[in-house]
């Protein structure tokens, strides 16, 4: 397997809609999406989960269509930093399944959808173009220029390490733990876990209580 196609499929990528993130996988060049995002995008819904649920109860029960037929179960991070299976579908299914959510939202994202696959393409002809992308996103979430320069370094730096790692035989998880926290020091000045509890400390304005 190419070792660029390797790592971006076997990552969580994030798009922005709306000022609200939905998460992607990258497979074959094709992007799915996570349904349960865009669910949440589409209808407001504070229990998505729930939504889809019966979306498809109703959908199967009226006309007898399994929309679960257009979705594949794909490994995304979640907000606790952990991946779980999540229903996805590509721009095709995305386009189906939105049919059946009664949204005003519905043209304006298909419309952004398209956009999307299109930028993809892009990209494929000029990888700076995601590059470029990515710092826009991290800029529609506050977050300073010299942070988010760091952070590109950060990740471009990764990506050659860990293919050299490679080449040399690393494989064990600890050790690519090891080196990973490594680069985190050098570039943040933290460790992860550090750079983790930080992150916390500016989220709540102080520590969280202890669990």
């Amino acid at each position: 397997m190419n070792k660029e196609k390797g790592k971006s499929e076997a990552e969580t990528h994030i798009a922005i809609f709306n000022g609200k993130t939905i998460r992607r996988k990258l497979i074959d060049n094709k992007w799915f999406f996570s349904v349960i995002d865009i669910v949440e995008v589409l209808t407001d819904s504070n229990k998505p989960r729930d939504y889809w649920y019966r979306l498809k109860k109703r959908e199967q029960e009226s006309s007898e269509i399994e929309l679960s037929t257009f979705c594949r179960q794909l490994k995304l991070k979640s907000g606790d930093g952990k991946e779980y299976e999540t229903d996805c579908a590509d721009a095709e299914g995305i386009f189906r399944i939105i049919q059946s959510i009664p949204s005003k939202k519905a043209e304006l994202f298909k419309r952004w959808l398209a956009k999307v696959g299109y930028e993809r393409v892009q990209e494929i002809e000029n990888p700076e173009l995601a590059q470029e992308r990515m710092k826009d996103i991290y800029e529609k979430k506050g977050y300073s220029k010299e942070w988010i320069e760091k952070r590109i370094r950060g990740i471009a730096v990764r990506q050659e390490l860990t293919d050299e790692w490679k080449d040399k035989g690393v494989e064990k998880e600890m050790e690519f733990a090891i080196l990973t926290n490594e680069i985190s020091k050098a570039t943040f000045g933290k460790t992860i876990e550090e750079y983790k509890e930080f992150k916390k400390v500016n989220y709540w304005g102080l520590k969280p209580p202890a669990s």
